[in-house]
């Protein structure tokens, strides 16, 4: 069983919604078959044949146009999702096709004997969901409004260059307008509906490298704060060494002296720069992984039973990093819908645990294990913790970090 519907929960909800989609489509070609061709059979006036030859044709020219526009709305479907450009060309010649069946349809119903009563239902089946399809490769929506009008306007020239009476041209007209007024605002909606779910991904996706970029400009600027006024000054005062050096002077000394105490303070001051960036605040992650998840649509709940502030800054630091990696692999993998975070203080165990929990886990990983989880490895060793990460069944991960009480390391330097 898990085989049978693994195809389905390993997917994204943009995947989801696009699958949706398209077999929504795709049934559309056995209901233009089944309901719209098998009128030629099935709707027959008193003594009439029970399947003659023009009924057969009917059906066929049904059948065909069906089929050729489930083609055309996979690949506007592709075009929708940006997999390939949209399909203009098959677009046109659908368009000819859908109105030389329309033609032939009414020809068969004026001079081959197709029952009147089936020959209205064929054309509108034909005609709407010619008009379903083309929606889906037009852009703009008041492109896409003309599109029923067009196609009810040249059902009903069509029936009057036939020499029909005037109420089925006028009949063919209404009828052809309302059912692919509707099928055309369907279909409309639906592209929309998908093209948006995959920009809403799209735009998570960029959100997630911004964020890392930015915390890079980050970086960079506060680097460059630092070093920027010291080199400057160690590059001024070498050369003013240099060239006391040439004349022999003994102040040449001091200024290399000088140059010695700026780099040893720099050197300082970029450890702290490093420090600060590797480590983490507890209280802060935690509320930044609140909000994040909670933009991202899911339901994240914090328990905390201990306090996060009282901790020492090295736990607090290796539990922030902990939090940070979990909320990452929130976001990237799975399709999760709620998001457990709890901060436990265990006397009786003498440990301090952490614990993210998560549903929407897919059953096969999609790729390879990274570094994430090691590096918190290494991270929780430094304080004598330990971190346990792996599938709690229905469909959630959780990860675990435990850290003993008594811990009270100092800070290593970068």
């Amino acid at each position: 069983m898990s085989k049978l519907t693994g195809w389905w929960k390993n997917r994204s909800s943009a995947g989801k919604v696009e699958v949706y989609t398209r077999w929504s489509f795709h049934f559309f070609v056995l209901v233009e078959i089944f309901s719209f061709g098998s009128m030629a059979f099935t709707v027959r006036e008193p003594g009439s044949p029970k399947a003659p030859a023009v009924a057969v044709a009917a059906f066929v020219v049904v059948c065909a146009h069906a089929v050729l526009v489930g083609f055309l709305s996979s690949r506007a479907l592709d075009g929708v999702t940006g997999r390939r450009e949209r399909p203009v060309r098959l677009a046109v010649v659908t368009s000819v096709l859908t109105g030389v069946a329309v033609l032939f349809l009414l020809c068969l119903r004026r001079f081959a004997g197709l029952e009147a009563a089936a020959a209205p239902g064929m054309v509108i089946g034909v005609s709407c969901f010619g008009c379903g399809s083309l929606v889906l490769t037009l852009e703009k929506v008041r492109h896409m409004r003309y599109v029923p009008l067009g196609a009810a306007a040249g059902s009903a020239a069509a029936v009057a260059a036939l020499g029909l009476p005037l109420d089925e041209v006028v009949g063919y007209f209404v009828g052809v307008l309302v059912v692919c007024a509707f099928l055309a605002f369907t279909c409309g909606f639906s592209g929309w509906l998908l093209r948006t779910v995959y920009e809403l991904d799209h735009a998570r996706e960029i959100q997630a490298r911004l964020a890392v970029a930015e915390e890079r400009l980050r970086f960079g600027r506060d680097l460059h704060d630092v070093m920027g006024r010291n080199l400057a000054v160690i590059a001024l005062k070498s050369e003013l060494a240099v060239q006391l050096a040439r004349r022999e002077r003994p102040e040449a000394v001091d200024q290399m002296i000088e140059v010695q105490r700026i780099a040893r303070a720099s050197q300082k001051e970029v450890r702290d720069v490093v420090r600060g960036y590797r480590e983490a605040d507890l209280s802060v992650e935690l509320e930044g992984a609140r909000g994040v998840l909670s933009a991202a649509g899911m339901d994240c709940r914090v328990e905390l039973e201990a306090a996060a502030r009282e901790l020492p800054s090295e736990v607090q630091s290796a539990l922030g990093w902990v939090v940070r990696e979990a909320t990452t692999n929130v976001l990237r993998h799975g399709d999760a819908r709620s998001c457990l975070i709890r901060l436990t203080d265990r006397e009786a165990l003498g440990t301090l645990t952490l614990l993210v929990e998560n549903d929407g886990v897919p059953e096969a990983p999609a790729g390879p294990p990274g570094s994430g989880l090691a590096g918190l490895r290494e991270r929780l060793a430094a304080v004598d913790g330990s971190l346990h990460a792996g599938p709690a069944g229905s469909g959630r991960f959780r990860l675990r970090a435990e850290i003993p009480l008594h811990t009270r390391r100092t800070e290593v330097r970068a």
